[in-house]
């Protein structure tokens, strides 16, 4: 049985995104005092006297305006309305009823969901500030300061109140994929070509996504769950708190995720920027696929593809193991096969090699290439133990660890690889000195 869905929802900057954080124990969404912050729909679980639901944090409603990106946080928040079991509604006693309340609160009537009247940034609590709310028609306001978790427990308490516990089962063997890349590169587009329906917001506005959002789903029978991110600019762009905290985050994902799809546009080719995300996600070990994006837009002859290879061989040569798809998100494109690239790659970050084969495939190559020697000492390998996966791990035990040149140590990496098929995935090489028997 799924867990029951609660939708947070309100106008801007009433203190939602401050309860989400408060009540999952993640700082998934940015909470800034500034309206517009959260846009997408955001989920989180969470647990409170042992019923277990998923919240979904939404941007701040602003039913009568006709900006285009309150328009995209509207149309979010209402997925999320039109999905929830539960819905709690935020209001803000310091800055009393409004007019944005009433439009609001008639809305969510017309849902027939239950309802949740939470009555935020009531510091001191007083039940003569919550009088006015009663005139929404959606039941007792619970006054609540989100910023110092007071009364936090009678709105959860409101909220288990309309659903049966459900047991908390974590899956296994669900794939985890952030999508990455700077902004703009057409993330939120592959994310919601792959799920099939309009998970993000899309617009040609660059920043759209400020949130890290993680989408569970189904593809024949084998689960994923994918992680759309905020663009990563240059260090020298990032202006505001909230966008810092938005790469930020979007790093995180990557040293969550099990894969890492790095989304390049392929229109403007492989800049300095993408060069430098694609650098970050091979520091942390982590399989990838370079996904050009955008591939529709780009010229074409018959040695095109060729061209755009080497380029990433020249300048992804530290790490010349990757894997690419060429795909155009805007129309489908050979989007179905970044998936099965993409559980390729991690199972390829899974495999082991045997001890016995790992040293007599070494053995071969370090005869037919001699380690090299330092002051009249020559380098010594007397054996290699593979240590773990996700990356593949190797330690390699020597006599002096001062000789290992670090082509040799290359060297070994590549005879490795020949050995199994590792593309897609850095491989971790570590000397140890070992005294000789």
């Amino acid at each position: 049985m799924s867990k029951p869905l609660v939708a947070l929802v309100g106008r801007p900057n009433v203190g939602k995104s401050t309860f989400f954080n408060k009540i999952s124990g993640e700082r998934k969404a940015i909470v800034q005092d500034m309206p517009g912050v959260t846009r997408d729909r955001i989920y989180a679980d969470a647990e409170w006297c042992g019923y277990n639901f998923t919240m979904i944090d939404t941007g701040g409603i602003e039913l009568k305006s006709t900006d285009e990106m309150w328009r995209h946080i509207k149309t979010q928040a209402e997925i999320a309305i039109e999905t929830a079991d539960v819905i709690v509604f935020f209001t803000d006693c310091k800055g009393g009823l409004t007019q944005s309340d009433r439009d609001v609160a008639e809305k969510l009537r017309k849902s027939n969901k239950p309802i949740v009247l939470a009555v935020n940034k009531m510091d001191n609590y007083d039940p003569i500030l919550l009088a006015e709310f009663y005139e929404l028609g959606i039941g007792e306001p619970y006054g609540i300061s989100c910023e110092q978790g007071k009364g936090l427990g009678d709105v959860l308490d409101a909220i288990c109140a309309n659903f049966d516990k459900v047991e908390d089962i974590k899956e296994e063997g669900v794939l985890s994929i952030a999508v990455v890349g700077k902004p703009n590169a057409g993330k939120s587009s592959l994310v919601n070509k792959m799920l099939g329906y309009d998970r993000t917001i899309v617009s040609n506005i660059a920043g759209t996504t400020r949130d890290s959002i993680d989408t569970p789903f189904t593809v024949n029978g084998e689960k994923y769950i994918l992680i759309d991110t905020a663009g990563i600019r240059k260090k020298k762009n990032v202006h505001e708190d909230v966008e810092y905290y938005s790469v930020v985050r979007a790093l995180a994902s990557i040293r969550k995720a099990d894969v890492v799809l790095v989304v390049v546009d392929a229109e403007e080719g492989l800049t300095e920027q993408d060069v430098k995300i694609c650098g970050y996600v091979h520091e942390q070990g982590k399989p990838s696929v370079i996904v050009m994006n955008k591939w529709d837009l780009v010229d074409k002859d018959t040695n095109t593809i060729n061209d755009f290879e080497k380029k990433l061989q020249t300048d992804l040569a530290f790490m010349d193991y990757y894997k690419s798809a060429y795909i155009s998100a805007k129309t489908g494109q050979r989007v179905e096969k970044v998936l099965a690239i993409a559980r390729g790659v991690y199972e390829n970050a899974n495999r082991r090699i045997s001890t016995g084969v790992l040293n007599d495939v070494l053995g071969d190559a370090i005869r037919t290439t001699e380690p090299p020697s330092k002051k009249g000492r020559r380098l010594k390998i007397y054996y290699t133990t593979q240590d773990g996966v996700c990356p593949p791990t190797f330690i390699v035990f020597v006599n002096n660890s001062e000789i290992m040149h670090f082509s040799y140590k290359r060297f070994l990496e590549n005879t490795i690889r020949k050995i199994n098929d590792f593309s897609g995935t850095p491989i971790r090489l570590f000397i140890r000195e070992k005294e000789e028997e």
